[in-house]
C-alpha cells in the first residue's frame, strides 16, 4: 500500500511541477535564531505566522522556491505597484490547508477567501525598518484591499516581558515571533537584523524510508525513518495525521520536525514532525 502511495504522490508531485508556471526566484530576508544577547528595545517584535510566504513584485505573487502563485484577480486587484513580502494566512495552526489553498493551479474563490496576504517588508525600500513600518501601515490604509493585511509590529520591554509575550501567543496556537531591528537598511539572505523566537528548536531532515504501522495504524505508516545533514537516522511518529500515514512523505523529500536537545549519541529528543518542506 506504501509503495502504490509513493508511487500516485510522485505522479502528483511531477504533474504539478511540470505545470507550474516559473519566475524569477525572489531573493528574501532570511531571520537567523535569537541568542537572548540584544537590547529587545531596539527591536520590532511580531507573531511569526506559520503560512506560506509570498513576494508580491507588483503584478503577481511569487512563492519562496520561484513559482507564479495562482491567486484569483479579484485577491490581488487592489494591491499596489510597489514590491511587498508578506505571508499567505488562513489562522493559526492551518498551515497544511493554507498550503493546499494557494498551491491549486486552478484557485477557488471560496477558499481564496479565506486568505490574507499579510507583509511584513517592502523588498528595495528606502529607510528604516521603522520606517518601512510607517510606509507599510500607509500602503494597507491607502489601498483598502479586504485581503491586504500588515503583520502586527509591537514593542516589548525586556527579556522578560519577550518570553511572557512568546508563551501567551504560542498557547493561542502561534508558532513563534520575529523581531527585526529597527534601524536596519533593507538586505536580502540571512541576517541578524531579522531573529526568530520559539519555545522549541526546528531543523530539517531527509525521508530515506518508513516503520510499518502496528494496531489501528496497520497498513499505514507508524513513523517516518529520517536522516539528519550530520548524517543521525531516527524515526518520527510523533505529529503525524492519518492522513500523512495514509500518504508519507516521499523518500528523498525534506521535512521539518521540532525537537528538544539532544541524546547522548546525538539523536534529537522529543523529535515531533512538523511539515513537509514546500518551497513550490
Amino acid at each position: 500500500m506504501i509503495k502504490t502511495l509513493n508511487i500516485l504522490l510522485f505522479i502528483c508531485c511531477f504533474h504539478f511541477c511540470f505545470h507550474l508556471a516559473a519566475a524569477t526566484k525572489p531573493d528574501l530576508l532570511l531571520a537567523e535564531v535569537y541568542n537572548g544577547n540584544i537590547n529587545v528595545q531596539q527591536y520590532w517584535v511580531s507573531e511569526k505566522l506559520d503560512g506560506v510566504r509570498a513576494y508580491w513584485d507588483g503584478k503577481q505573487l511569487i512563492s519562496r522556491g520561484g513559482n507564479v502563485i495562482a491567486a484569483p484577480e479579484w485577491f490581488v486587484a487592489d494591491f499596489p505597484a510597489q514590491k511587498l513580502d508578506g505571508e499567505l494566512w488562513l489562522s493559526r495552526n492551518k498551515f497544511a490547508d493554507t498550503l493546499s489553498i494557494v498551491s491549486k493551479l486552478q484557485p477557488i474563490d471560496s477558499e481564496w477567501q479565506q486568505i490574507r496576504y499579510y507583509i511584513f517588508e517592502l523588498p528595495d525600500a528606502a529607510g528604516t525598518f521603522t520606517e518601512r513600518v510607517e510606509a507599510m501601515q500607509h500602503l494597507v490604509l491607502q489601498h483598502n484591499s479586504p485581503y491586504l493585511m500588515l503583520v502586527a509590529q509591537f514593542r516589548i520591554a525586556d527579556h522578560t516581558a519577550l518570553q511572557a509575550k512568546l508563551s501567551e501567543l504560542e498557547n493561542k496556537g502561534a508558532e513563534g515571533l520575529m523581531l527585526h531591528q529597527q534601524d536596519a537598511l533593507y538586505k536580502t539572505g540571512r541576517s541578524s537584523d531579522l531573529l526568530k523566537l520559539k519555545s522549541y528548536q526546528d531543523t530539517e531532515a531527509e525521508v530515506i524510508g518508513y516503520r510499518p504501522g502496528k494496531g489501528k495504524y496497520k497498513g499505514m505508516v507508524g513513523a517516518l525513518i529520517v536522516k539528519t545533514a550530520q548524517g543521525k537516522e531516527f524515526a518520527i511518529g510523533s505529529g503525524l495525521t492519518d492522513a500523512l500515514r495514509q500518504a508519507p512523505p516521499e523518500i528523498g523529500s525534506i521535512i521539518t520536525y521540532r525537537y528538544n536537545g539532544y541524546t547522548n549519541n546525538g539523536i534529537p529528543r522529543f523529535a515531533r514532525f512538523l511539515r513537509a518542506r514546500q518551497d513550490f
